[in-house]
């Protein structure tokens, strides 16, 4: 399978860039019939428009009707109203976006498809999706100005790919200076497995296997890890040289998991502290987080919240953990900042 696809936005099967008969045959416009265009074409000489100027004009609006249509819509967990749009893209890519369908904001990457797919995989992407969506895993970021300026599997500035590097793409490194990679790993089978890796940047030695979940936590981010192991995954599924259950049972608990990143919700709650919009007390009050001194005073239980955001450690831990239960993140969001939890996810 081509590797020219990106998903990162949610947790879904890998997405095959050949259109399923079936699927296309049911978004494919019907066709006039020869009577029907007969008919056209004596109704367009009466009104004095020439048959290929019509034609290509009636093509020309149809396509533009076509392109203002959503993909498909849905109403989230929330009760709004959202849609998944196709947009295009830079080099001729198209981005495929769900988004608020009132304020038409919120938008959330679904997937980029590259300029040389059908453009019947944009309908494929939002069939898969919406599937995701009653199953109840979707799980998308906020679309940037970069995907926007930029094209997939293409080297353009600013992409991150790196031809030097494994996979196409620079090596994650940690704030320990630890650079991360996917390697084909020897471990008493027949064949290698490919896993994730790590070892000391520009420090000469064997690398240390790690989790994907392990990868992801020191680099408090999904991507590119999660899009590194899709693609490599989907470069990899017919190669019987090595083997990939190990990788795909660790992106699946990934992206199936409730346990989520909190960078994303200390973020937004630090900068709100900053400007003085909140206080941690205020906000841990709103959660039903409080705590009462010898004389009954109440506050907030600030402790609980600095170890819901990554600032504290957990009990019996010395350091923060990188991670919150999505239905904790959610109330914090809702209760605590006033916002909705989309807001502050990754």
């Amino acid at each position: 399978m081509p590797p020219n696809t990106l998903a990162f936005t949610h947790p879904a099967p890998l997405f095959t860039t050949v259109p399923r008969p079936d699927r296309r045959e049911a978004n494919m416009t019907p066709t006039h019939s020869s009577t029907s265009n007969a008919a056209l074409q004596t109704h367009r000489r009466e009104i004095g428009i020439s048959a290929p100027s019509g034609l290509a004009h009636e093509r020309r609006g149809r396509h533009a009707r076509r392109g203002r249509q959503p993909l498909g819509r849905y109403t989230d967990s929330h009760g709004l109203a959202r849609e998944v749009i196709a947009r295009q893209g830079s080099g001729g890519s198209v981005l495929v976006l769900d988004r608020d369908a009132a304020t038409r904001g919120d938008r959330r990457l679904v997937a980029h498809l590259a300029a040389d797919e059908p453009a019947e995989n944009a309908a494929i992407v939002c069939s898969d999706y919406m599937r995701d969506d009653r199953l109840g895993l979707l799980r998308c970021r906020r679309v940037t100005d970069e995907d926007t300026r930029t094209a997939p599997f293409t080297g353009e500035p600013g992409t991150g790919l790196d031809t030097g590097s494994a996979g196409g793409y620079a090596d994650p490194i940690d704030q320990l200076g630890y650079a991360y990679d996917l390697e084909r790993v020897h471990s008493g089978m027949s064949i290698p497995e490919l896993r994730w890796c790590r070892r000391q940047k520009h420090v000469d030695g064997r690398s240390e296997q790690v989790s994907l979940r392990e990868v992801i936590a020191r680099l408090e981010s999904y991507e590119p890890m999660r899009m590194l192991t899709l693609r490599s995954l989907a470069l990899t599924h017919d190669d019987a040289s090595v083997s990939t259950t190990s990788l795909r049972a660790e992106l699946a608990r990934v992206l199936e998991s409730p346990i989520v990143l909190n960078r994303g919700l200390r973020e937004v709650v630090m900068a709100s502290v900053e400007r003085h919009e909140l206080s941690m007390s205020e906000i841990a009050t709103r959660c039903g987080r409080i705590k009462r001194d010898r004389k009954g005073n109440e506050s907030g239980e600030t402790s609980w919240l600095a170890r819901r955001l990554g600032v504290l450690p957990e009990g019996g831990h010395d350091t923060p953990t990188p991670w919150i239960h999505s239905d904790v993140l959610a109330l914090i969001a809702r209760h605590g900042l006033g916002i909705s939890p989309r807001e502050v996810e990754l």
